[in-house]
């Protein structure tokens, strides 16, 4: 069982990783006030319920040199900008390499959009 918390999970990121982890947890959470957070398979997810994984809204995973910031149901988010990429069955994703990489307005309509295809 994986008792790491979020918060020692990305105090584990290296420097610019964690940076951008923090501004984008902050972002998640604000737009998610109801949703759980927590370490599942190896990276954060946020979802509803108690469960982790249960009804997943969006992830977060950590590479060499960028973040993905995934939603589950990503191909279904209306996204103007062009920016997320579909990815396996409904999913899409953004790399993000900079802390100015994280649009906080624009990650908040695309949780938004995904929290309320979850909640149906």
């Amino acid at each position: 069982m994986n008792t790491t918390t979020l918060t020692d999970h990305l105090a584990g990121l290296d420097g610019p990783l964690r940076e951008i982890a923090e501004k984008l947890r902050t972002v998640i959470e604000a737009a998610l006030p109801g949703a759980t957070g927590a370490v599942w398979h190896g990276h954060p997810v946020w979802g509803l319920g108690d469960t982790p994984g249960r009804t997943p809204i969006c992830l977060v995973e950590a590479y060499g040199s960028y973040l993905t910031f995934g939603l589950w149901r990503g191909q279904e988010v209306d996204d103007p900008s062009g920016r997320l990429v579909p990815g396996a069955r409904r999913m899409a994703a953004v790399k993000l390499r900079t802390v100015a990489d994280v649009d906080p307005a624009l990650f908040t309509d695309w949780l938004r959009q995904a929290y309320e295809r979850e909640a149906r």
